[in-house]
């Protein structure tokens, strides 16, 4: 089993450290991207690392952590082939993965305690997606953000 990723601000540090705690306990790799103390670090260097080790293959799936899950979610969404979302409850964690694929789980320090954390994690692992219904829009949800990043890339190489 690949390792799970996960990566924190330092609004988020400890709740990270819960977190990798209770999936090594589980028998679950991880790979730690960062903080590991009071250090400062902007949040979307450490989504940034994490996403792009997801979408490189590296990792089958991530979490990231910040003060909300907000932040770190935006900034993961910008990386290309990734699909990241907020999950602060058991239903708004389980859908991501069943009907949109999402790659990985953001919440916040700030918004969900220890214990709660943990039961979203168990059910961001126990979830699939689920071929079917949500399939097209998945599907066109690709097809998007291929064209845009076809887009981008003609209109930068124009000349200004």
């Amino acid at each position: 089993m690949k390792a799970i990723a996960v990566g924190a601000d330092d609004a988020a540090v400890h709740l990270k450290g819960v977190i990798a705690q209770y999936l090594k306990h589980r028998g679950i790799p991880v790979h730690d991207y960062g903080i590991f103390d009071d250090e400062t670090v902007l949040y979307p260097d450490i989504a940034l690392a994490v996403a792009q080790a997801v979408a490189e293959g590296k990792h089958v799936k991530g979490s990231l952590l910040c003060g909300t899950g907000i932040g770190v979610s935006i900034t993961a969404n910008k990386v290309p082939g990734i699909c990241a979302a907020v999950c602060h409850d058991l239903y708004s964690t389980e859908r991501p993965r069943m009907s949109n694929d999402c790659q990985i789980m953001a919440f916040g320090s700030q918004v969900v305690g220890e214990e709660l954390a943990k039961s979203l994690v168990d059910v961001w692992l126990k979830s699939e997606f689920q071929v079917g219904r949500s399939t097209p829009k998945v599907e066109r949800i690709k097809e998007i953000e291929q064209s845009l990043s076809r887009t981008k890339q003609l209109g930068s190489a124009r000349p200004r």
